[in-house]
């Protein structure tokens, strides 16, 4: 430019620069004395102004500086605050000695966008939004048009997004199924160029599509080749009539639609259009244009509106469109390109598939001969939009270098497959898990790895020490209260009645099977009678006041062990058992409660996934082999017979030829009929119980497997398959009992106590913790109640680690120490009226919270719905044990339960269990080959050889306490569970912290908690100081 200026040698006014170094006026020098000829109030009136010009100089700096230093710059040398002001400062003083000028930072060169198109990406998504700017959810819809003369041709829909690629198939007249689309470089370079050379209108204001068709045509050029009638032929073909694919009529009446029924469906269409605040003349006319006026043609009609109504479903509140229209024209010569941002959205009639407003409207007209291009590039539009990045900036882009800059950022993201390694033409099924983008949003997002590398505590707020007398109760409690009422509300769900009648039948079997085992190793002083009442008793306390009522109460192994060593122990020296066993209960209730008082609950963080899934494991385990065993001794009640000779058998009265019995050999010679209870119609027969028995079992396994897995298939609506999987269990249950019923093989049946009153007459519901026994049995019951503090701590708090993972992502919070304050208080109440003792039981705890997973009704077809919590209630438990104890009236429909069937819940609840172990996961690792091993985070990050070091370490520990389990040393179970911790601790030895961040959750450490608690409060001062103005 200064070399044109120079050779048109036109007088343009040119930068005055000083040539000469002095003062620009004679009159005055380089140092301004401060007083000079002025009166001496003139210094302290200064003061006035001043102070303005502080605060001026201040938050020009400071709001520049902060600027600045963004994290997103990723500076390493940090930075000065208070150096930068104490230096203008300086300098400020010199500058008006010397009476120069007064320069603060350059803002407006701080506010410039960075140069790359990720920085610029992230600096377009940190604009203010405004009411009309708020990205919504969109519905990208491709619709194409071929004009050649002599045809009268019309938009036709070939492909949709909401998620996922659809494209309309010709043939079959049907969407195909959602895939990952794939876009060629070619076109999306071609999209680029469309944009940054083609017309874009951003916040336009218009009602109708005839408003946007004379927008667009008023940006293009008149030419030669673009004349008055040309534009007039375009206008013609962007207002053509729209043709979508479920308005395809068909000769054959697929379901017998009354008038009713299409009514129905108009009135539910009304009801979701409703839902989008459309309440427009265009709505209506798009409603009459769908055929909702049924008289003429009702089977289109109900056609139509079942399509769209059932497509409405899977379209989130507040969706907005994105209308991609290409298509070749004969009588183009160079071709028209508009990108158009509507604003507000507008329902433009008979232009979407579904009655949403359009906020996007991308059209590519061109010359013949090129529609596949044309094509690709709209499929390269409609994908990107879907795009939740380039959706962000489209709608927040001010002009045309914005969209550029989204584009460039997403060719960025692109992964390219080599040509002559992959053929286009396959579709990609959607993935199971959707990455986030949350780090192409947010400067200085930490992926996976990078996350890792940040090493995190184990344990929340919940299981910190107060260093108050009751500080952790208090706190769990003014945790909890403000959920109180509405965990009844949310228990008011069909998936909370499939969850109480699957649960209820899966804990009545153990509570009565332990209570009978208690019966035969106390003599019957506790039997079925008192495990019921004890187990109901607790389980509706629990579940009206405890922190956690996901958790299920049950009965232990270690508890029947330890009862049966109390009862032979009280049997050689003639104490009473009860009296001795109500103050062994007493004093683990009160060492409880000291343990809950003093915040003993926090040593729980020192509890890791190692020691959570080696206890896990081990109990699942403990499931499935006792299922198989309680089976496998049904063959000694019910043994099988083989080898068995019916010669000389006699067969029953058959003929009134023969009156008396008549041997089977005979009775064949003779042409007999055999009757009778034990005859078949070939001869006598012995039935098999036990092989029935077997039947049953693996019958409810399998079958309770298929129907909860049913929620996945491709068969029926998915209302039918979600409410199927919640009942699986139930539905197996009330099958298996009908068939059973049917077949008439006499199976051992679930036997229920038919009386409330004590197993034995000679003791109540209240013991004497004395009672007969010598007074120094009362302090020596603290020896034994020492050991079972251990116990009942240890499974409590396990079981309550495990349902209060961070993946089941609770919101309502947990509270460890009211929990065990609950345990401690009924474990009192059972105690003195000779009840059972009852904890946090592993297995159907896991149970509870897997029936009570919540996941997104709203997903777009193709879309995986996302899992987004549990359904945390009280009602579930509440109903469970409060029915439990109702039992004792139900006998004579319990009676017709098979014990097999509820094996068979018990082995399936045991596998259930199981999945989402990474210990199981880990172990498979030893038998596959490294191309065959799924693509876990821990084995990106983590050498193999490590990985099975540590599963092994974590395999030798869950034997041993398998050993001491079913071994005479099962009362120190919980003991060995505890030594799991310092196993652990010893782990960090032979492991990294990052390896140990992959495959176990990091152990706290005091100096590390300090450093945290400092770090944080850093963290959050330089925030302060980083914020954005």
């Amino acid at each position: 430019m200064v070399l044109l200026d120079f050779v048109v040698g036109i007088p343009s006014p040119k930068l005055h620069v000083p040539h000469a170094f002095k003062p620009t006026r004679d009159d005055r020098g380089w140092f301004i004395n401060p007083i000079g000829p002025n009166p001496w109030w003139t210094v302290l009136a200064a003061l006035v102004p001043a102070l303005l010009c502080t605060i001026l100089i201040f938050m020009d700096q400071q709001i520049s500086a902060v600027i600045v230093n963004r994290k997103e710059h990723k500076l390493k040398k940090g930075c000065g605050y208070h150096l930068d002001l104490f230096m203008v400062a300086v300098m400020l003083g010199v500058c008006s000695v010397m009476g120069l000028p007064w320069r603060g930072n350059g803002m407006g060169l701080c506010l410039l966008p960075p140069g790359s198109p990720s920085q610029r990406v992230q600096f377009i998504l940190r604009t203010k939004e405004d009411e009309q700017h708020v990205p919504h959810r969109l519905f990208s819809e491709l619709d194409e048009i071929c004009v050649k003369e002599g045809q009268d041709a019309e938009w036709k829909e070939t492909a949709r997004w909401l998620k996922f690629e659809e494209d309309a198939e010709d043939g079959g007249e049907r969407w195909s199924k959602p895939y990952v689309g794939t876009l060629s470089l070619h076109s999306l370079s071609e999209l680029r160029s469309c944009i940054s050379n083609g017309t874009v209108l951003l916040d336009v204001c218009a009602n109708s599509i005839e408003e946007i068709a004379d927008m667009i045509l008023a940006q293009q050029e008149q030419s030669t080749e673009f004349d008055e009638h040309m534009r007039a032929q375009v206008r013609e073909v962007l207002l053509r009539k729209h043709h979508h694919q479920n308005e395809k009529t068909t000769n054959l009446l697929p379901v017998v639609c009354s008038f009713a029924d299409v009514s129905k469906r108009q009135s539910d269409l009304y009801a979701f259009r409703a839902r989008f605040a459309l309440a427009n003349l265009a709505a209506e006319c798009a409603a009459e244009r769908c055929g909702l006026c049924f008289w003429g043609n009702c089977l289109k009609i109900a056609c139509c509106a079942q399509a769209e109504l059932h497509f409405m479903k899977k379209i989130p509140t507040g969706a907005e469109a994105s209308n991609v229209l290409v298509g070749e024209l004969d009588f183009l010569h160079q071709p028209i390109m508009a990108f158009v941002r509507l604003s507000p959205a507008v329902l433009l009639s008979g232009m979407t598939e579904v009655p949403i407003p359009t906020r996007f409207l991308f059209v590519l007209l061109g010359p013949e001969g090129k529609g596949h291009q044309y094509h690709e590039i709209g499929r390269s539009m409609a994908t990107i939009m879907t795009d939740e990045v380039f959706r962000d900036v489209a709608y927040k882009a001010k002009n045309g270098a914005d969209l550029v800059a989204g584009v460039d950022e997403f060719l960025d993201q692109v992964t390219v497959l080599p040509p002559g390694e992959w053929d286009p033409s396959i579709r990609i099924e959607p993935p199971k898990n959707i990455p986030s983008q949350e780090k192409r949003k947010m400067p200085g997002a930490l992926d996976d790895s990078a996350s890792h590398s940040t090493l995190e505590k184990h344990g929340g707020p919940e299981l910190q020490r107060t260093g108050r007398l009751f500080g952790g109760l208090t706190l769990d409690v003014k945790r909890k209260a403000p959920w109180f009422w509405s965990d009844f509300w949310d228990g008011l769900s069909l998936q909370c009645l499939a969850s109480f009648l699957f649960l209820y039948c899966a804990c009545m079997s153990p509570v009565i099977t332990f209570g009978g085992l208690l019966g035969e190793a106390t003599n019957g002083h506790i039997s079925a009678m008192e495990s019921l009442l004890g187990a109901s008793m607790a389980g509706v306390v629990y579940s009206l006041f405890a922190g956690q009522p996901l958790t299920i109460l049950g009965s232990t192994g270690p508890v029947l062990v330890f009862e049966k060593i109390l009862y032979k122990f009280c049997k050689e020296y003639t104490l009473s058992y009860l009296s001795l066993r109500a103050c062994i209960g007493l004093w683990t209730a009160f060492l409880c409660i000291v343990l809950v008082a003093t915040d003993a609950s926090c040593l729980v963080c020192y509890v890791t996934r190692f020691t959570e899934e080696a206890f896990a494991s081990l109990i699942c385990i403990i499931f499935i082999y006792e299922a198989l065993e309680k089976l496998s001794h049904l063959r000694d009640t019910y043994p099988v017979h083989t080898h068995s000779k019916v010669r000389g058998f006699p067969a029953a009265r058959a003929l009134p030829l023969c009156p008396d019995a008549l041997f089977l050999q005979e009775c064949r010679y003779l042409h007999g009929e055999f009757q009778g209870p034990a005859c078949g119609r070939d001869g006598p027969y012995t039935p098999d119980v036990f092989f029935w028995c077997c039947i049953l079992f693996f019958a409810t396994f399998a079958l309770s497997s298929f129907l909860k897995k049913f929620k996945t298939s491709r068969y029926f609506p998915t209302r039918v398959r979600s409410t199927v999987s919640d009942f699986a269990v139930f539905l197996t249950i009330v099958i298996m009992v009908l068939l059973d019923f049917v077949v008439g093989i006499p199976s051992p049946k679930l036997h229920v106590p038919h009386a409330f009153k004590p197993t034995r007459d000679d003791r109540g519901w209240f013991i004497n913790p004395i009672g007969p026994n010598p007074w120094w049995t009362v302090l020596a019951a603290l020896v034994p109640a020492l050991l079972c503090t251990i116990l009942i701590f240890m499974d409590q708090q396990i079981s309550a680690v495990i349902v209060n993972r961070k993946e089941h992502k609770l919101k309502k919070g947990c509270g460890y120490h009211l929990d065990l304050f609950m345990v401690a208080v009924m474990l009192g109440v059972c105690s003195v009226m000779g009840l059972p003792w009852f904890v946090a039981a592993t297995v159907l705890s896991i149970t509870h919270v897997n029936s009570l997973k919540v996941e997104s009704d709203c997903s777009a077809p193709g879309e995986q719905p996302k899992f987004l919590g549990i359904r945390e209630q009280r009602v579930t438990g509440l109903l469970i044990f409060a029915l439990m104890g109702c039992s004792v009236f139900f006998t004579s429909v319990l009676k017709f339960i098979p014990m097999p069937v509820l094996y068979g819940v018990f082995l399936y609840m045991g596998v259930s269990s199981l999945r989402g172990i990474q210990f199981f996961d880990r172990l498979k690792l030893f038998w596959m080959p490294a191309k065959h091993q799924p693509d876990f985070i821990y084995l990106r990050h983590v050498p193999l050889r490590k990985v099975h070091f540590f599963t092994a370490i974590q395999l030798i520990c869950l034997v041993l306490l398998w050993t001491i389990k079913v071994s005479r040393a099962a009362i120190i179970f919980p003991l060995m569970v505890l030594a799991l911790v310092f196993v652990r601790k010893a782990m960090d030895l032979c492991f990294s912290k990052r390896e140990l961040s992959f495959l176990d959750d990091l152990m706290p450490e005091r100096k590390k908690k300090l450093d945290d608690g400092r770090n944080e409060a850093g963290e959050e001062e330089e925030e302060l100081h980083h914020r954005e103005p």
